[in-house]
């Protein structure tokens, strides 16, 4: 196999560009794609161009509501640090992890919860706009659709793709029937990596790219 060339500022574009000769005739949603192409460059798992749902108009929604100065709530570090965070600062957007702070663990330890619960309803406190992005914990996913649906919460959109085993499908299913704006990748597959790539994705696009 022959070892291609690349001015390193090219990577990203030739990766994308193989993405698309892969892809071939598979027809995307072009409001969708750049969505489903960055979540894949960022795996490298084409399944991704087929699980991946979008509520009505979902995009332009969080778009917007970035271009606005909504702020990103995430429920692992991992989340945050793989978030564009100087580019969404151009929108004065921030991005809000709770998952380690010091009231959430005892506040979880006394209600004999999971943090990811815990840190779900503190998010509830911010008085901006919001995005969640759910990328590792179910039980996050589960309690922010039970917020909603309590009235506490009324976010611009979630992304739920939690990973894993234990009421993983079922906790994205519930977020899909509860009709709120939402990008889900159904099924077992996700992880940190896939909502930060979702959440780069709409901030390069608020961002002109």
């Amino acid at each position: 196999m022959k070892i291609e060339k690349i001015k390193p500022e090219e990577i990203e574009k030739r990766s994308f560009e193989i993405i698309t000769e892969i892809l071939g005739d598979k027809k995307l949603a072009h409001e969708n794609e750049k969505v489903i192409k960055r979540v894949i460059h960022t795996s490298a798992d084409f399944d991704y161009a087929d699980n991946l749902y979008f509520s009505e108009n979902i995009v332009e929604k969080l778009v917007n509501a970035i271009k606005g100065g909504a702020c990103i709530v995430t429920d692992t570090q991992m989340v945050k640090a793989g978030i564009n965070k100087k580019t969404l600062a151009k929108f004065n957007g921030e991005v809000f992890c709770f998952i380690g702070d010091e009231d959430v663990s005892k506040k979880a330890k006394e209600k004999g919860v999971t943090r990811s619960i815990v840190s779900m309803e503190k998010a509830c406190t911010i008085d901006k706009k919001l995005i969640f992005a759910i990328g590792n914990a179910p039980t996050a996913l589960i309690r922010i659709t039970e917020l909603i649906k309590e009235g506490k919460v009324k976010p611009e959109g979630v992304i739920g793709v939690p990973v894993g085993f234990v009421n993983v499908v079922a906790s994205k299913e519930m977020m899909i029937e509860s009709n709120e704006p939402c990008i889900v990748a159904r099924g077992r597959k996700g992880g940190s990596n896939i909502a930060a790539a979702i959440c780069n994705a709409l901030i390069y696009m608020a961002d002109g790219r």
